[in-house]
């Protein structure tokens, strides 16, 4: 039987993480009205559908989410707070308490939760623990809860996929600690999306947790081993007999793109097996995961590409990445990204971004920008004398000084990739927002490095790259008032 209803109201918490940035547009897709919780809605301006809602609010605010459940059928609750250096048990607690409150005094018929696995009876870390709490809680409301319990999620940018990738791909020799031994039930991200799609096509009676995972169970040394097969690389593992949680988060981030409080409460939820122990999800859903390698083999699809589709980290709670040249780290990128708010329509912040390189220059320390051309040349690079096509106009391919435009959206969106000489690949990107006639300019340098050798060069030129590129974003800002 479809149940299926389009038109249906559906509130989606956690739109800016790495699950609900996928499941959004699939909503979209599928026809449904859907309304977007969000604590910076300008955040989502220019992404969504023209049917779809942004509404401002915090789950750990009541008013806020009774506003916004207003009218809603079916409540996605893809939301927790384990990037938080607070009490993320505390806060993912309050948040619950405060969503099922809401639902109840709004009627909302379904509460849709993606939690973790491990058997309850085990003692389960505190991540685990907290993720199978708030099921708890969301079942206090007047709501049916669907519940999933999800092990690892291979995708590209998730979290689990992250760590496997950098450790197999940086690493030749791996120590071994005994988490890297236990077992797991690894799901693909497109599965795990799957689930959560259909769940909005279940009766409003259907009110149970289910437990997915795909065909294999292996640890994660095995996972670790495949992702080598399929990428042709030879790694050697040496077990050790321990390594605690918090050794282990040090070396994580070290190696990997995980900071290290994050790692810490990730390794703590190793050491538990999370495996399905039943196959009610088959009898409900018509979905069949599929197999470790072939859900590796599609994140690998778009490992190469510049992002993935979103990355675990896009979430706010995963922590600020406003000034952070001294080495953020998604997969083996490392990002800085700053904003500045300048009191201008979009058009009017975008058009000193769209006239940028050339003989408009760089905004800021111009003699500098020409210094850096000419070391290209004398490593064979092309330096900065292309100049650019039009002094205005752009388009998507125009060489720029030493860039080339990889994205270009009027009024929106430019993004830069460097053709200079790096030890890695690079990118410039500048976003505009307007809210209420004030313009966010957000600039984003990302870079990919090679080896130590591109570790060296990011963290050689931190100081003058702090130096450069916040005078560029104010140089941009300066020009964008001079025009009112």
């Amino acid at each position: 039987m479809n149940h299926h209803h389009p038109s249906r109201t559906i509130l989606l918490t956690g739109a800016s993480g790495y699950v609900g940035g996928r499941l959004l547009p699939l909503l979209e897709q599928a026809g449904y009205r859907v309304r977007c919780l969000a604590r910076r809605p300008a955040r989502f301006l220019g992404t969504v559908g023209p049917q779809t809602e942004v509404v401002q609010g915090d789950v750990l605010d009541l008013a806020s989410l009774e506003t916004a459940l207003t009218g809603v059928h079916t409540a996605y609750y893809l939301v927790h707070s384990m990037g938080e250096g607070r009490d993320f048990e505390k806060l993912d607690r309050q948040a619950a308490e405060t969503f099922a409150m809401a639902c109840t005094k709004q009627g909302v018929k379904r509460i849709v939760y993606l939690g973790g696995l491990g058997n309850p009876d085990h003692q389960l870390s505190k991540h685990l623990r907290s993720r199978q709490e708030i099921g708890n809680i969301l079942r206090t409301s007047s709501a049916a809860v669907v519940e999933f319990r999800a092990s690892i999620i291979i995708g590209s940018g998730s979290l689990s996929f992250e760590m496997i990738r950098a450790l197999v791909e940086r690493l030749p020799v791996m120590i071994c600690p005994k988490w890297v031994r236990v077992l797991a039930q690894p799901i693909a991200i497109e599965d795990v999306l799957a689930y959560l799609l259909e769940a909005a096509t279940l009766p409003d009676d259907v009110h149970q947790i289910f437990e997915i995972g795909g065909p294999d169970q292996l640890s994660y040394g095995e996972l670790m081993q495949l992702y080598a097969q399929q990428r042709g690389l030879r790694r050697w593992m040496i077990p050790v007999p321990f390594l605690t949680p918090y050794l282990s988060s040090l070396w994580l981030g070290l190696v990997t793109p995980l900071y290290a409080r994050v790692g810490r409460k990730l390794v703590d939820s190793l050491r538990n097996p999370t495996l399905v122990s039943n196959n009610m999800a088959d009898r409900v859903f018509a979905v069949r995961p599929r197999s470790t390698i072939a859900a590796i083999l599609r994140a690998l699809t778009n490992e190469d590409q510049q992002f993935a589709a979103t990355r675990w980290s896009d979430a706010l709670s995963a922590g600020s990445i406003s000034k952070s040249w001294g080495g953020v780290r998604f997969g083996s990128r490392l990002v800085d990204s700053r904003t500045r708010t300048v009191a201008a329509t979009a058009a009017e912040a975008f058009r000193p971004i769209q006239r940028i390189g050339g003989q408009t220059g760089w905004y800021y320390g111009d003699w500098l920008w020409r210094v850096r051309g000419f070391l290209d040349l004398l490593v064979g690079g092309v330096g900065v004398r292309r100049g650019r096509r039009h002094a205005e106009q752009i388009r998507v391919g125009d060489a720029l000084d030493f860039w080339r435009v990889e994205a270009f959206e009027e009024n929106r969106l430019l993004r830069l990739q460097a053709e200079m000489k790096v030890p890695g690949r690079a990118w410039l990107e500048f976003e505009v927002t307007e809210v209420d006639g004030q313009a966010t300019i957000r600039q984003t340098a990302i870079f990919d490095p090679v080896g130590l050798f591109g570790l060296a060069y990011w963290y050689a030129l931190y100081p003058l790259h702090q130096f450069v590129f916040a005078g560029m974003l104010r140089g941009v800002v300066a020009a964008a008032k001079s025009q009112r």
